[in-house]
C-alpha cells in the first residue's frame, strides 16, 4: 500500500495526472505499478487501476489476474471496480475512500447513481439499434469451437 501511495504522490508531482497510484501483487511481490495518466495521455480511462491492470496482464501474459491482489491509493471508481472484477483479482485494498476523493473534486457519485436507473432515465440518452444485425457476431461467437472464454 505504501508503494501505491508513493506513486500517487510522485506521479502527480511529475504532472502525469491526478493523485492516484496502484500496484498489483502476486505472492507478496509487486507485478506491476500504475498511476493516473488521464491528463498526460488525454485518456479518460487511464486511471491508476486501469493502467496497473493493463501492465500486470502484459507482464504475466494473461488476461486473468486470479492469484493477485490490488493495492490502490483510493477506493476504485465504478469503471475501475468493474475492470477489477473482469480481471478476477482476488482482493482489493485501498487507502482513501470515495468520499475523500469527492472532497478534492473527484466525485463519482453520478456514475454510482446512474447504474441502477432504467435506461430511459439516465443522464446520457441511450438507445438500442440494429439488434438483429448486431446479433450476427454473438451467434458466431456462440458456435465458435476454438474460442477462449472469459
Amino acid at each position: 500500500m505504501r508503494r501505491a501511495i508513493a506513486l500517487s504522490c510522485e506521479r502527480m508531482a511529475a504532472g502525469d495526472g491526478g493523485p492516484f497510484g496502484a500496484v498489483i501483487v502476486r505472492e507478496g511481490v509487486i507485478v506491476a505499478e500504475g498511476w493516473n495518466e488521464v491528463t498526460s495521455t488525454n485518456d479518460p480511462t487511464a486511471h491508476a487501476e486501469m493502467q496497473v491492470i493493463r501492465r500486470a496482464c502484459r507482464e504475466l501474459g494473461r488476461f486473468d489476474l486470479a492469484g493477485c491482489e490490488i493495492y490502490t491509493s483510493c477506493e476504485p471508481c465504478p469503471m475501475c471496480l468493474a475492470a477489477i472484477y473482469w480481471a478476477r483479482l482476488d482482493r482489493i485494498h485501498f487507502a482513501n475512500s470515495r468520499a475523500d476523493a469527492a472532497a478534492i473534486g473527484f466525485d463519482d457519485a453520478l456514475i454510482y447513481n446512474e447504474i441502477p436507473r432504467p435506461l430511459a432515465e439516465r443522464a446520457i440518452p441511450i438507445s438500442e439499434l440494429l439488434r438483429d444485425e448486431g446479433r450476427v457476431a454473438f451467434e458466431a461467437w456462440a458456435s465458435k469451437t476454438d474460442k477462449i472464454g472469459y
